[in-house]
């Protein structure tokens, strides 16, 4: 997949989800950030997806819910 990505949902007030785009872009996984609170249809996406907190990771098909590294890279790796 040419632009393979991953699309985090996130908030400013989630100390994980600066964690997790900081890992990111140390580890070069491009992602997309789409901040809930600054648009609400990111924020139907999330509530669609089944997640009620952030940050949520979209990989490929895969929802992971939770900053959990190996999760992410195993599903990037896997695009």
């Amino acid at each position: 997949m040419a632009n393979k990505k991953v699309v985090i949902y996130t908030q400013p007030t989630c100390p994980p989800c600066f964690e997790a785009k900081a890992w990111m872009t140390n580890s070069n996984i491009p992602f997309e950030d789409r901040d809930i609170r600054q648009d609400d249809k990111h924020m139907q996406d999330l509530i669609n997806l089944g997640a009620s907190a952030t940050p949520v990771f979209l990989v490929g098909d895969e929802v992971i819910m939770g900053y959990n590294q190996q999760k992410i890279k195993s599903a990037w790796e896997a695009l």
